[in-house]
């Protein structure tokens, strides 16, 4: 298929861009067998000559070229009704049946705070051009065309999207999105407000936005009615509209909270929790795309002695932490046990061995290890046990994971020789 992008340089185009030339390429073969031969990338500073080649020979068109903020209200009618315009004109000069995505918005329900938006009202133009696209067409050809050679395309689809509020890399601050805003001046350290920290957002999430759109190209996009804002699902047949069907709740003071945990994680260690697909997950991510160099990296507290070094890496809500240990050439450390507490040690530098004895007894388990061969020690409650550096001249680097993070008011640690 080849593929044109309009907007391509925006927040949405620019990432779609991104992974459907990683499709073309062969590095994303997540998706099936969906196969691109080229991806026509169209933005303010393409030529209307390089449109009409590119609508002459494009599969599937994603039309996210729009205005958000422009410097007059006539700029919403020009921009994204009149550049939709150009697009469908140039499409039937070419006798080109392709499907089409439109990205629009919620604002075009034209209902609620939205029922006076001019940029809605553009919007919902917009909408109404493609569906009378699509309509006139199939009034025009009565019975199915023939695929165009290679693509698997008929009669032309129309997929209209209303976007909720979107989110995620790339995005632009200060501009339409609170969450681009909010992520820049913390991660920037930069002034920001909150004048209602109770106003809930409907949330997109700009990977799951993506993913849809490729579901659009191999025809499995989720279509739906709209009451309102709220998404009514329903079957291709009967759906005017699509949408994505994974977004997130939160409200500004919700957003607020999490990004200044998020900022706070190289004084405290602490990761917060980010389940799998959770909105936590996406806006961490989000936020450290807006991280300026000098805190891309932070210092970690070393606790050097002259048997070497001791550093937390990272602290978690429920599971404990992780640290790496350095111990010089010829040094033993541990010696103790613990009641409830377990470790893992994974030795990945270095020549060692491992001891645990369990109390009571004079069985001693010993197990030597190495960088070269990588592997995973329990350290078993109720064992003491030790690391000793085998080498005479190579440091023995252990990462150690305990299933608690410290607390020197009950440290649950016993000295006692193996």
């Amino acid at each position: 298929m080849k593929i044109l992008v309009t907007g391509a340089k925006g927040f949405v185009g620019k990432n779609l861009c991104a992974q459907l030339n990683n499709i073309k390429d062969g590095k994303a073969r997540c998706y099936g067998d969906v196969q691109i031969e080229e991806v026509f990338e169209y933005d303010l500073d393409s030529t209307p000559e390089q449109l009409d080649a590119w609508c002459k020979e494009c599969d599937f068109v994603f039309n996210l070229a729009g205005v958000n903020r422009p410097q007059n209200q006539e700029e919403f009618m020009q921009g994204n009704f009149g550049f939709a315009s150009t697009l469908l004109d140039t499409l039937k000069k070419h006798g080109n049946t392709c499907p089409v995505m439109l990205s629009s918005s919620q604002q075009a329900s034209l209902t609620g705070r939205f029922g006076n938006s001019e940029y809605g009202r553009s919007k919902k133009a917009g909408e109404d051009l493609f569906l009378a696209y699509e309509r006139d067409f199939l009034q025009a050809q009565p019975s199915p065309l023939p695929s165009r050679e290679g693509s698997g395309v008929g009669l032309p689809r129309v997929l209209i999207y209303r976007f909720p509020n979107l989110f995620g890399k790339w995005c632009r601050p200060n501009y339409n999105s609170a969450v681009a805003t909010f992520c820049n001046a913390v991660a920037n350290d930069l002034p920001y407000t909150v004048n209602d920290p109770s106003v809930e957002l409907e949330l997109l999430y700009i990977d799951d936005l993506v993913d849809e759109m490729i579901a659009c190209l191999r025809g499995e996009e989720h279509h739906c009615e709209f009451e309102g804002l709220a998404v009514v699902p329903s079957s291709s047949d009967e759906g005017r509209y699509c949408y994505v069907p994974t977004t997130h709740k939160a409200t500004l003071g919700e957003i607020v909270n999490l990004l200044n945990q998020f900022a706070a994680q190289p004084q405290t260690l602490m990761i917060p929790e980010i389940p799998a697909d959770s909105f936590a997950k996406k806006l961490y991510s989000t936020y450290l795309s807006y991280l300026p160099k000098e805190k891309a990296a932070f210092p970690l507290k070393m606790n050097v002695d002259d048997r070497g070094s001791f550093t937390e890496l990272v602290h978690t809500l429920n599971s404990g932490q992780v640290s790496i240990n350095i111990s010089k050439p010829g040094i033993t450390k541990g010696q103790h046990w613990h009641n409830t507490k377990w470790e893992f040690f994974i030795v990945v530098a270095g020549h060692g061995l491992i001891q645990e004895r369990k109390l009571g007894t004079d069985e001693v388990l010993e197990f030597e290890v190495s960088g070269d061969n990588i592997q995973c020690i329990h350290m078993l409650p109720g064992y003491t046990h030790n690391i000793i550096n085998l080498s005479e001249t190579e440091n023995l680097v252990t990462v150690m994971y305990c299933n608690e993070i410290f607390n020197p008011n009950k440290p649950d640690t016993y000295f006692e020789k193996v």
